[in-house]
C-alpha cells in the first residue's frame, strides 16, 4: 500500500530522484523532445509543468523558485526566454507523452515526452475528417448535377452535327467544306438508295 505517498520512487533515493528530474528537464528545455521510459516521462511531467507555469510570468520570485528546483542558470534563462512565452495563455498541459514501444534488452516500455508548443505537428498518414453539414450536402449535389447536364447537352449537339454531316455527304454537290467525299461513299449511297426503291416497289 502506498499510504498517501504520491508519485513513483523509481528505485532511487530522494537526492538521486531530484537529480534525475533535473537532468531530464535540462534536456527537455534544450531539445524540446526527449525519449525515456514511460514511468519517468509521467513523473517528469509532474515535475516540469509547474516550472513552466512559473516561467510564464518573469519576475524575481519565479526565477528563484525555478532556480532552486533546477540549479542551472542556462536552463532557467532558456525557460523564461523561450518556453514560458511560447506557452502563452495555455492553462496547463504543456507536455505530451507518446508511447513508442518496448526497448530491446530489458523490454522497458519507452515513450517520447515533448513540449506541445514546439512540436505541434500532426503525425503522417492521418487525415483530418471534414464535418458534413446539411448545407455542404446540398451544395455538393448541385455541383455534381450541373456537369452532368452540361455533358448531356454537349452529346446532343454532337449527334445533331453528325446527322447534318451525313445528310450533306449524300449529295456530293452540297458537301461541307473540309469533308472529303470519295467514290466509295457515293457508290454506297447509290446502292442504299436503289435497295430502298426496290423495297418500296415490292411493297406496292
Amino acid at each position: 500500500m502506498r499510504h498517501r505517498v504520491k508519485g513513483k520512487g523509481l528505485s532511487r533515493t530522494a537526492a538521486h530522484r531530484k537529480a534525475t528530474f533535473r537532468a531530464l528537464t535540462k534536456a527537455l528545455v534544450k531539445e524540446h523532445r526527449i525519449t525515456t521510459t514511460v514511468t519517468k516521462a509521467k513523473e517528469l511531467r509532474r515535475f516540469v509543468e509547474p516550472l513552466i507555469t512559473r516561467s510564464k510570468e518573469d519576475n524575481n520570485l519565479n526565477r528563484k523558485v525555478v532556480f532552486s528546483a533546477l540549479q542551472d542558470k542556462e536552463t532557467v534563462k532558456s525557460l523564461f526566454a523561450e518556453v514560458g512565452p511560447a506557452a502563452g495563455d495555455r492553462p496547463g498541459g504543456y507536455t505530451r507523452v507518446i508511447k513508442i514501444g518496448h526497448r530491446q534488452g530489458d523490454g522497458a516500455e519507452m515513450a517520447v515526452i515533448e513540449l506541445v508548443d514546439f512540436n505541434d505537428v500532426q503525425p503522417e498518414g492521418k487525415e483530418t475528417k471534414k464535418k458534413k453539414t446539411r448545407r455542404a450536402g446540398k451544395s455538393s449535389t448541385k455541383k455534381a448535377t450541373a456537369p452532368v447536364a452540361v455533358k448531356e447537352a454537349a452529346v446532343d449537339n454532337q449527334t445533331e452535327n453528325t446527322i447534318e454531316v451525313v445528310e450533306n455527304t449524300n449529295d456530293p454537290d452540297n458537301a461541307i467544306e473540309g469533308v472529303e467525299v470519295t467514290a466509295e461513299t457515293v457508290d454506297m449511297n447509290d446502292k442504299s438508295a436503289g435497295e430502298s426503291s426496290e423495297e418500296d416497289s415490292n411493297e406496292e
